[in-house]
């Protein structure tokens, strides 16, 4: 199971750019991204999709969805918009539960 999260950012084996980091979330700028102002927000626990995640591991995701909020927030005060998006199923290439948040236009396919 590919898990780029927790083999490579969360163990520091790629050095990422920090957004945000709290005691269970990590938010970064994407190591390759595909927009112009792309983050990514991971729980520092492995979960592998949104769609898993237990009932125990609600303070985890009170404290995802609040990085993403805060996240949204600033990248709308600062451009008007933003995208907020996770995948699921066959759509998750990395099997790490991750959230985009990301503006402008499409840098790389």
């Amino acid at each position: 199971m590919e898990d780029f999260y927790c083999r490579e950012v969360l163990s520091g084996n790629t050095q990422v750019e920090t957004v945000v980091d709290t005691k269970n979330v990590l938010a970064f700028y994407h190591t390759h991204p595909f927009y112009e102002e792309h983050i990514v927000v991971i729980p520092k626990k492995h979960i592998t999709s949104f769609i898993t995640v237990k009932e125990e591991e609600s303070i985890i995701m009170s404290e995802v969805l609040s990085v993403i909020k805060e996240i949204a927030t600033d990248m709308d005060d600062k451009f008007g918009a933003c995208t907020v998006s996770t995948n699921i199923g066959d759509y998750q290439t990395n099997k790490h539960m991750h959230w985009h948040i990301h503006f402008g236009k499409r840098i790389r396919d």
